[in-house]
């Protein structure tokens, strides 16, 4: 139990030198992680064949992960640590006021906090008290003569007990801080072993929360700006300190990771722990489910009909938790597919299980890159289907890439604002990109393409002076520039090899020239 010589003489800045360290192995295992990912997994690829190739890249997806929960443990520890100290601070000063107040009264501040203070020689003496002094606790008032009545009590009595309460609260609040931070930093570790397994996952999801709620008043939520634009967001990000930008990263990583107008690195980094832990939940959620059974069942009668465990099954969530985790090893395998074909970095810009769920992810990074391309998916677009989805845009950049690798190129399953960018929108996604575009001035965008188009929503012509459509609307009456299309399907346009897919890579690179039309 801290006293208040303890708490007077405490080195703070031994818990920030602390937090300096674990801030700097978080953020070597945030850089080795993209290591990791970026230059050793790649190679593997063209190095490694067969089994020596599986091998070698299982063990370095292992590797990053393991970089990835380093990263984020490390971060909790760090933030734990320098709220811990400004907290501390807070009470700290409190104290050096109450014990200031006390010298300059000429007041003595004894060992257990009591407050000896000068009587006057012309006051009633109680009993037990020296000739001259009086002494005052917290909680506890002065004795005095009873009748003697406050109004002629010594002057310096109110003063003392006000030093003394002061300094008792000061103490109590220390232990207070130092009892909900030992418990939280007694909870930081992790098990021994090699691989980072999905309890570990969800124990760091359950640190992450339990840190939240320690350091509330030294970081909440509250700071992350909520329905701004991306410049606002931009502002608010570079206004920050360095260590208060890692802190945020590491203390609410849905809410930095899809929060525009961050660098994509960054949320990249934050969704990416989002994902692992959404990930080891519905795994968790599904083994506890048990197998799946057999949809269907045949009676005594040799007639088929549903089988009640399935139903059960189902209604627990078993099918939407197959469903999720098809959508999020779509993502992997999009990550891991790194430098394949000269594919670059894959950066995750958003990523959820709400409704049907959500991901943004980029191939290249949009915040350097010359040309951006955004798809728009339908209505029916679900995070299951993330897959087909992912790799419509990957087929775009590599078309867009080339057609001229001197531009770098940017191509996003979801959406972002960046230099030269064009929306692609498909069957009803179409429809949303026509009605967001009546809106001239808040539609960031150079060029639309539609495809697999019911409509846009709007009358002759886009109010755009470029706009590529492959599909209804066909008019030409409609005002926009007509492409060849080659392919068949609802999802076809985006065929290998394609002079749908070609003309697309064209827009994107803004060669018009090297379009095709009808």
């Amino acid at each position: 139990m801290p006293t208040w010589q303890q708490l007077r003489d405490a080195k703070l800045t031994e818990y920030e030198q602390a937090a300096d360290g674990w801030s700097k192995v978080s953020n070597r295992a945030d850089a080795a992680r993209i290591r990791v990912d970026q230059e050793m997994a790649a190679p593997i690829h063209t190095t490694q064949k067969g089994e020596a190739q599986t091998s070698a890249g299982r063990d370095l997806t292992r590797l990053g992960r393991n970089y990835q929960y380093l990263h984020g443990e490390c971060g909790l520890v760090r933030t734990t640590l320098n709220a811990l100290a400004s907290e501390l601070s807070g009470v700290q000063k409190q104290l050096g006021r109450a014990l200031d107040d006390a010298a300059d009264l000429k007041f003595t501040v004894n060992e257990d906090g009591s407050v000896e203070y000068p009587r006057s020689t012309e006051l009633p003496m109680a009993s037990g008290t020296s000739p001259g002094t009086g002494a005052a606790r917290p909680g506890a008032p002065v004795p005095y003569l009873p009748g003697a009545g406050e109004a002629n009590g010594d002057p310096n009595k109110g003063k003392a007990e006000d030093i003394a309460e002061r300094i008792s609260q000061a103490v109590s609040g220390a232990i207070e801080i130092d009892n909900r931070y030992a418990k939280i930093l007694r909870e930081l570790k992790a098990p021994d072993g090699l691989a980072v397994t999905d309890d570990m996952l969800l124990d760091e999801a359950h640190d992450t929360r339990d840190v939240q709620k320690t350091v509330g008043t030294y970081l909440g939520k509250d700071g992350i700006p909520h329905g701004k634009s991306a410049a606002d967001n931009k502002e608010w990000w570079d206004g920050l300190t360095q260590e208060q930008r890692e802190e945020y990263q590491t203390l609410y990583p849905a809410e930095i990771g899809a929060l525009d107008g961050v660098p994509s690195v960054v949320r990249d980094s934050s969704n990416r722990t989002v994902l692992d832990e959404s990930r080891a939940r519905v795994r968790s959620e599904l083994d506890a489910l048990g197998p799946e059974p057999p949809q269907t069942m045949v009676d005594a009668a040799g007639r088929t009909g549903s089988n009640p465990d399935w139903v059960l099954w189902n209604a627990k969530g078993g099918t939407r938790f197959q469903s999720q985790l098809k959508g999020m090893d779509a993502i992997e395998s999009r990550f891991d597919r790194t430098g394949i074909d000269g594919l670059p970095p894959a950066y995750l810009l958003g990523f959820d299980l709400k409704g049907n769920g959500h991901v943004i992810l980029a191939n290249g990074n949009p915040d350097t890159a010359d040309n951006t391309a955004v798809y728009v998916p339908g209505t029916k677009s679900k995070l299951e289907g993330a897959a087909g989805d992912i790799g419509r845009m990957t087929r775009v950049w590599k078309e867009a890439h080339g057609l001229d690798p001197s531009q770098s190129t940017s191509t996003i399953t979801g959406g972002t604002d960046a230099s030269h960018t064009t929306v692609i929108g498909h069957s009803y996604g179409s429809t949303t990109v026509g009605a967001a575009s009546k809106a001239p001035g808040h539609f960031a965008a150079d060029d639309i393409v539609v495809a697999g188009s019911p409509g846009v929503q709007t009358f002759h012509g886009l109010p755009y002076d470029a706009g590529y459509i492959q599909t209804v609307p066909s008019d030409e009456a409609f005002g926009a520039h007509r492409m060849a299309v080659d392919t068949d399907g609802h999802s076809g346009y985006w065929d290998e090899d394609s002079l749908s897919l070609q003309n697309q890579g064209a827009v994107v690179t803004g060669r018009y020239n090297q379009v095709v039309h009808p």
